[in-house]
Order: C-alpha cells, then structure tokens, then sequence
C-alpha cells in the first residue's frame, strides 16, 4: 500500500526549533539527542503541519518565546499529487492555507499522519475525557459527516448549558430536540465504528506478547432509544446544576484487559501495551479508509525499556512507506539519521551529510 510523503518541513519560531527546512527520505528517520533538543517538538511541528491539529490548550505555546506569530509547512505528496499545507499561529488564531488557498482543519488530508507518544499511557489511567476525545478525534478524521455533527452536537450542549444556567425551562424541548438527533447519530457512528477499533486493538495487543485479552466498549449515559426520556427524567438535576449530564459527551470508551477494567487493573508495562495497541489500530483504520498510510511519527522509542514493545515499535517504523523515530539514542536502520541540538537538526554520518545537506539549510525569518 502507497503512502503520504512527507517530503518537507519548514518551521519559523516554533517552539525552540531553529528556522529550518528539513526534507525527508522513505524509510525511516531517525532524530536523536539529549532531552530538550527541540526531538518532541520537531513532532508535534510536523503533526501539525500535516493534520492542522494540536492538543495546546492555548496556540501562543507554540509561538517561539518573544515572538509574535509562528509558522509550519508541509510539502507532502498525498493520494498521487504534490501539495503545500501551511500553518500560521498567533495568539488565539490558526489560519490553514493548501497551496496558498485558505482552508479549514476538515478539508486537509485527515489521513496523513499518526503520532505514537509515551503518554499515550494516560488513554489507559486518564479521565473519561481523554478516552473520549481519542475516540472522537479518530472518528473525526475517519468521517468528515461525524466530525460536523460533533461540532454542532457541542454547540448544541453549550447553549443547553446556558439555558439550563439561566432557569429557561420552558426552552428545553427545543434543545431537547436538536439534541437528541445530534446525539443518538453520533452513539451510534460510535458503536459501528467501535466493531473494527476493538477488533484491531486486541489484534495488536495480541501481537505486543499481551497473553490478556483487551476488548474495548461504549459505557453510555443513555441510548438513542431513552435520550428524550433520560433527558426528561433528569431535569431537575440538570436545572439545579445548570449543565447537562445526559449524553455522548458523557460516555466513556471503556477498556477491559483480561475481564477486569483496565484503568483499575492494568500494570504501567499492561498500560502502554493498550496504548501502543490503540495507535497501532488507529493507523490500520486510517489506511482502511484512505487507501495509503499515514506519515508515522514515534516520540522517544528510546523510552521503552519493555524490548517487546521497543521492537514493536521500530518494526512499525519499518513497515509503513515512511516514518519519523525520535529517541536519546539512534534508530537502527534508519535512511536518515539526524542529531538534535538546541533546536537545530544535523545529518550524523559524512554519507549522509553529502547526500543530504541540502536538506538541511537554514531558512531566513
């Protein structure tokens, strides 16, 4: 199966990384230096640039420290042609440009890239709420229709919420309404999607050494049978609390390893087996869906002391058209090898210097 090509990344005051443009082989590169040499950032740049996507919670953290904006560029081939996506950042905006055409999140590739970190571990002892926003992350980059009907089902909860605040109970019936069809169509995108999720997880839990079986369920607040009902039912409560408690952004994605809840019972090593084994499902549905594999970006392999799970994850790397490893140590088998130092990413061998310098220039603000 073909591929994204990342085939170039520009970054301008991101983060601690130095202005650069860094191209990218097939194959696997791989990135390694000391903590705080800019490896994780380099990442999260190219997530970005490729996905349009960030779990910042404020956009000016990615803004080089007394700089005003910042910036990030992709080229990338995708689906047989040759694109730029680019990504500005100020404070509080992001404006996406596809060859030079402004655009939203949902109109680039949604397929492009999978990022495996080592606190993907919290998807397993987190809140709900991480478990959830996976979950509806993933789906909205497998369906654009569940990606808008999130969007207004949010909307919809965030003006209930103020009515509710407000004591406006003679309006219910009208959110009630709005919310009950946004709802129940997105319980049951969940559920349909859920089916392949949890078959392709216990696959790789499987593949990881995991001797447990890890199954993965919906732990719903109601069902598109009772919402209008469950709704009614709790009005009170809701009115008393001024938020509303019923519905799918009070679900949980539950994952039992071995019959018990994972999140009680699972061991650290049992956790990050879970979590390597969402990712690695993510990315088999990613490519079902597409057609091509996503660009694979691996933080820190080096950090996985379990040699189960660090082979795991470097015959990932190997098996997709191209992925990018970082660690405190090399990638062995790696097309490409660059040191990190303090923002700035250098070929480590003389072949690899004369072949690729050209790859790695300074650009100027």
């Amino acid at each position: 199966m073909r591929g994204v090509h990342l085939e170039s990344l520009s970054t301008l005051n991101y983060r601690n990384l130095a202005p650069c443009t860094l191209s990218f082989p097939a194959g696997v590169t791989g990135v390694f230096g000391e903590n705080g040499a800019g490896k994780t950032n380099l990442l999260e740049a190219a997530y970005l640039a490729l996905t349009g996507l960030s779990d910042v919670t404020r956009l000016e953290q990615l803004v080089q420290s007394g700089e005003g904006e910042a910036y990030v560029r992709a080229d990338l081939e995708s689906g047989g042609s040759l694109s730029i996506q680019e990504v500005g950042l100020g404070r509080g905006r992001r404006q996406l440009k596809v060859d030079g055409v402004r655009v939203r999140t949902g109109d680039l590739p949604r397929g492009s890239a999978v990022w495996i970190r080592p606190e993907d571990s919290e998807l397993v002892f987190g809140s709900p709420s991480g478990r959830r926003g996976f979950l509806d992350a993933l789906l909205s980059r497998l369906s654009a229709r569940y990606a808008q009907q999130l969007a207004r089902y949010d909307r919809t909860v965030s003006q209930r919420n103020a009515a509710l605040r407000s004591g406006e109970e003679w309006a219910m019936h009208v959110w009630d309404d709005a919310l009950v069809k946004l709802g129940s169509d997105i319980m049951l995108f969940r559920r349909r999607a859920l089916t392949r999720l949890s078959e392709l997880s216990a696959e790789a839990n499987t593949a990881l050494g995991s001797r447990k079986t890890l199954t993965l369920s919906l732990t719903e607040s109601t069902t598109p049978e009772t919402y209008a009902e469950d709704l009614r039912g709790r009005r009170a409560e809701e009115l008393a609390r001024g938020s509303t408690v019923t519905g799918p952004h009070r679900d949980d994605l539950t994952l039992t390893l071995g019959g018990f809840p994972a999140s009680e019972y699972a061991s650290r090593g049992e956790g990050r087996t879970i979590a390597l084994a969402l990712r690695r499902a993510e990315l088999e549905l990613l490519s079902e869906r597409f057609g091509e594999k996503p660009v694979l970006l691996i933080d820190d392999f080096s950090a996985e002391l379990d040699p189960a799970r660090r082979a795991f994850l470097l015959d990932l790397a190997a098996s997709v058209p191209q992925a990018i490893v970082t660690g405190t140590e090399r990638a062995p088998g790696a097309a490409l090898t660059l040191r990190a130092h303090a923002g700035r990413f250098t070929p480590e061998t003389p072949d690899a210097a004369d072949d690729l310098s050209p790859a790695t220039k300074e650009v100027s603000a």
